[in-house]
């Protein structure tokens, strides 16, 4: 059984058990195994040989902004409308097919902005170019995501899960959890505070699923057993990310404003040259 299998096997395994106190231990073990085969997955293609061309772009200027988004949503429209870079745009999807990167000058600042490929469901796991897309993702200082206001929240979920799960954790701070691994003295476990999310047992559980036997943890805010894994992991990537939902003609009134005030989002439309300043003085305060 390859590693994209038993990934579906856990997740079908976690989807089908009821969460309640009998099974919590039962699911943050799934969970660590989880984790640990997707990061064996992100990691495969290294010994492929692929260098992901088109996507090697030198990072430059006083901060690097990723466009991401699914396929026809305007990612390149935008990139044309605030950049000197043309980058082809058209009504059919896949239009960009390599990383296309462009320069906003803004109050003294060059803001470095890159235009991806759009992806599509199943992206984290390999499909079309999502892992080099998704790499390029991880290097950037700020994600700007790019949606359909007509398919906002649906789309808005999907790319969520797709980031979530190659270890890019969006608008949150990482865990204030202690965390370096010895060469004796056992597992220490140290609470500065109550845990309520996550018990000692199942953190020591965690652990042996990992294999480490000789630990220092020091947990000075509560936290939950996916958090642990991402602090045991140490490979996360941790970025603020604005939603920008284009295509607002489209919708009603009333959805706009209800968009608008959704956090950290924008609302616009590019050929009406909507909330294109407001989106730029937007990024610059994150």
């Amino acid at each position: 059984m390859g590693i994209l299998e038993k990934i579906q096997e856990i997740e079908r395994e976690i989807a089908r058990t009821q969460r309640n106190k009998a099974t919590e231990y039962h699911l943050g073990l799934l969970k660590a195994k989880l984790a640990k085969y997707r990061s064996q997955l992100l990691e495969a293609p290294k010994s492929s040989g692929s260098k992901g061309e088109g996507f090697d772009v030198m990072k430059s200027g006083d901060a690097r902004v990723a466009l991401i988004g699914f396929p026809s949503v305007g990612k390149s429209t935008l990139l044309n409308k605030v950049t000197s870079t043309h980058s082809e745009s058209a009504s059919y999807e896949f239009t960009t097919l390599m990383c296309i990167p462009g320069v906003i000058n803004y109050k003294d600042a060059n803001i470095q902005l890159l235009d991806l490929p759009g992806i599509i469901e199943g992206a984290a796991h390999g499909k079309g170019r999502g892992r080099q897309v998704i790499a390029v993702a991880r290097t950037a200082d700020l994600i700007l995501m790019m949606l359909d206001a007509g398919k906002g929240e649906i789309q808005k979920n999907l790319l969520e899960k797709e980031l979530e799960i190659v270890g890019i954790r969006m608008n949150k701070a990482p865990p204030n959890v202690y965390f370096k691994q010895k060469k004796g003295g056992g597992i220490s476990i140290t609470s500065m505070v109550p845990l309520v999310k996550m018990s000692e047992k199942m953190a020591q559980l965690i652990l042996h699923e990992y294999k480490i036997f000789n630990v220092e943890i020091i947990f000075r805010e509560d936290c939950t057993s996916d958090e642990f894994i991402d602090v045991i992991l140490g490979n996360r990537v941790y970025l603020k990310c604005v939603y920008c939902y284009n295509k607002i003609d489209q919708i009603s009134l009333e959805e706009v404003d209800r968009l608008a005030h959704q956090p950290y989002s924008v609302v616009m439309r590019y050929f009406m040259k909507w909330k294109l300043t407001r989106k730029c003085n937007f990024i610059s305060k994150l």
